[in-house]
């Protein structure tokens, strides 16, 4: 069952974490502006396939390119 989908592509995005800003507060950021997000250093970060939670992990270099390595699967009950 699992050969089945192998092939079917899904996107996978990671949240690095997120803020509420008005449109006005947004419309002034500049270059060099810092946005701060919802999230401490060292926070492990969401991981998710179509949209839907599905792990959690954190931040790697891989040969000079951002990674990220899996700490925890989100059981199907945790991902509400």
């Amino acid at each position: 069952p699992v050969n089945l989908l192998a092939g079917i592509s899904v996107r996978v995005s990671v949240e690095v974490g997120s803020t509420m800003m008005t449109l006005a507060a947004l419309a002034t950021l500049e270059a060099g502006n810092v946005v701060a997000l919802d999230r401490k250093v060292g926070e492990p970060l969401d991981i998710c396939a179509n949209g839907s939670l599905v792990a959690r992990g954190e931040i790697v270099s891989v040969d000079g390119r951002y990674g990220i390595r899996i700490t925890e699967l989100v059981s199907a009950e945790g991902r509400g």
